[in-house]
């Protein structure tokens, strides 16, 4: 296996390493010790092609691009990359009845993911080795936005999970290590050249299972669940569920094929490493808003 010298390239708001749960000090200090830093904008285009053109980097991972027009400086500043590894998104997929999502299903070019699609057409256009990857909801320890913690915020506190609509929605959720070891697996590969993979876990669940997994992965009695219509309510700009309400889900059969990929975690093993490694030691994202919660339960006691 090649190895490389690894740059982050980030604003400098945050530490550029984080410790892992159950990684000792001495094995933090090796690994962060090996990675570079280069502060700046993505945005600040002149720098982008002045930096990255004067250190002549051979791949780059783009994990949080949103516009075309923030790639296009790194494909000027990298005339003879060897590849670029881009992390799109399953939102990109135009609704359908008919699931799962594969990898050539239509697009929605009305999505708000729509600066991936002409990220992914810049790519196409450009000529040079790319890869994209198109995770669906992301779960696990330390993963930017996870969507688990909604439930374990409600089950820590003993409260009832305000679920949409019947619950028997189906979702799909896929642990951020399988996401990362996919994003290895493309690395150098020659089937990954210039395709597009859909990567989440293996099975699907329902909005109501999903509630149950958690609660059995945090060693939580089962909860009760609320159902309700959300046409009923007015929100504002409060997000009262952290899914989409619909079936959305997508098939990894492809990338199973061409890359090796087979999740390493069930979603049950999954929630219960994200619940003891992060969640249960109080390093969640975010704190408890039960505010939209309040509004549920309040008007279906008022109707009771």
């Amino acid at each position: 296996m090649n190895l490389f010298q690894v740059t982050l390239f980030t604003r400098g708001k945050a530490p550029i390493t984080q410790q892992l749960p159950g990684e000792s000090d001495a094995e933090y200090a090796e690994f962060s010790s090996k990675v570079l830093h280069l502060k700046g904008d993505r945005k600040d285009f002149d720098f982008v092609k002045t930096s990255l053109s004067a250190k002549g980097f051979n791949v780059v991972y783009d994990i949080n691009g949103r516009e075309a027009t923030e790639v296009s400086p790194i494909l000027e500043a990298l005339p003879n990359l060897e590849q670029f590894i881009y992390c799109s998104s399953a939102g990109v997929y135009l609704k359908s009845d008919l699931l799962p999502h594969f990898e050539t299903d239509a697009v929605d070019p009305k999505s708000r993911h729509k600066g991936k699609l002409e990220t992914q057409s810049l790519l196409e256009m450009s000529g040079m080795n790319w890869t994209s990857i198109r995770p669906v909801y992301i779960y696990g320890p330390l993963n930017y936005n996870p969507v688990e913690e909604w439930f374990f915020h409600r089950l820590k506190a003993g409260r009832p999970i305000p679920i949409p609509n019947a619950g028997n929605q189906i979702t799909q959720l896929g642990h951020v290590k399988d996401l990362a070891t996919a994003f290895i697996k493309v690395l150098g590969n020659p089937k990954a050249s210039k395709q597009v993979y859909n990567i989440s876990g293996s099975k699907y669940v329902t909005f109501d299972g999903l509630a149950w997994a958690c609660a059995k992965a945090g060693g939580f009695p089962e909860p009760e669940i609320i159902h309700y219509n959300p046409k009923d309510f007015d929100f504002g700009k409060k997000k009262a569920f952290p899914f989409r309400d619909q079936h959305f889900f997508a098939s990894v059969e492809k990338a199973s094929k061409d890359l090796g990929v087979t999740p390493e975690y069930d979603l049950l093993d999954g929630l219960t490493d994200s619940y003891n490694l992060d969640f249960d030691r109080g390093t969640f994202r975010k704190e408890a808003d039960f505010t939209t919660d309040d509004m549920i339960l309040g008007k279906k006691l008022v109707s009771v």
